[in-house]
């Protein structure tokens, strides 16, 4: 039963038992003030005790909304690619940069909705759609840890987007796909002006479809020349452009995991980059570092992906005039 009691404040107070700590065996108490008369303070001491018998009473954290969320990213850290990584630990500054300091119990549904719109006034919708779902992580972790009630993020909706008429006109700029003539033109020019290896490297991904970085991670043992096939289990993560500190990952989904069949013309020039390549090691001895990259510098290290985009905006550019 509740004690409830007045404070010398004038304020009330009510005093529920909690059970016994199973670590300490004492008793535990919950106990909350501020009430401004005996019936209010009651009424609390009863929804309380109703939530204890019922299993339900959750003891909500002081922590601040910071120091939660950097637990929480270690935790999330221990399942997760490093790539995943960085770009939760991104999405959330824009939670911390106002909620730092904050107690993470006080941020509430409105609260959370505000910083929503907020940031979709500043960025993208899938921009924000990543920084949302970042948000229900971090909290429906508060919620399973027993440090909130309620999810703040439940039922939160991105704003609808209406597109203006120069962000359509600008979108036209940004158009990344070539029609046929022009790839055919634009790998003409990769051939004749290209740098080393820009042709393989282009003709590749043209006829392939692999991303940058799947490309980046292909070893010799992913090549099969008698089956004309590239085999793509892996894609190069080198967020520094470190041609030292890179990390071979797992593509995202299991269906990216595939075998790609290719042309015999782009089987000889796999071919011929083998042999190119065997002679440059030869030529560099043990200086190169052979992880059996097909798109190898000449040092052995696979080529930087900020190396194969300045390339491909080069040639673009020259393509162009």
């Amino acid at each position: 039963m509740a004690y409830i009691q007045k404070r010398s404040n004038g304020k009330w107070a009510y005093s529920v038992s909690a059970g016994i700590d199973p670590l300490t065996k004492k008793q535990k108490q919950i106990t909350k003030s501020g009430f401004a008369t005996k019936k209010e303070a009651t009424s609390a001491a009863r929804k309380v005790e109703a939530e204890v018998e019922n299993g339900k009473y959750v003891k909500e954290t002081k922590m601040t909304f910071e120091l939660f969320a950097q637990d929480w990213i270690k935790v999330y850290a221990q399942n997760a690619k490093i790539s995943s990584v960085r770009a939760r630990s991104k999405e959330m500054k824009h939670f911390i940069s106002v909620w730092g300091s904050y107690p993470l119990k006080k941020i509430s549904k409105q609260i959370y909705q505000k910083r929503i719109v907020e940031l979709s006034e500043k960025y993208s919708r899938n921009y924000v759609s990543g920084i949302h779902a970042c948000g229900r992580m971090i909290f429906n972790h508060a919620v399973e840890m027993g440090m909130m009630k309620l999810n703040p993020t439940e039922n939160t909706h991105l704003p609808k987007y209406q597109a203006k008429v120069e962000d359509i006109e600008n979108q036209e700029d940004e158009i990344k796909f070539l029609e046929k003539e022009e790839l055919a033109r634009f790998l003409r020019l990769a051939d004749s002006d290209g740098l080393e290896m820009d042709y393989l490297v282009f003709i590749t991904l043209a006829y392939t479809g692999l991303r940058i970085g799947e490309l980046l991670a292909l070893k010799w043992t992913d090549f099969d020349g008698g089956k004309g096939s590239l085999r793509v289990t892996k894609t190069l993560y080198n967020p520094r452009n470190n041609i030292k500190e890179y990390e071979l990952l797992s593509p995202k989904t299991s269906g990216s995991i595939r075998s790609i069949r290719i042309d015999e013309r782009l089987v000889k020039m796999l071919k011929r980059q083998e042999i190119k390549q065997k002679e440059i090691k030869l030529q560099k001895g043990s200086t190169y570092v052979d992880n059996q990259f097909i798109f190898a510098r000449n040092d052995g290290h696979p080529q930087l992906r900020k190396v194969v985009e300045t390339r491909l905006k080069r040639l673009l550019k020259k393509s162009r005039h």
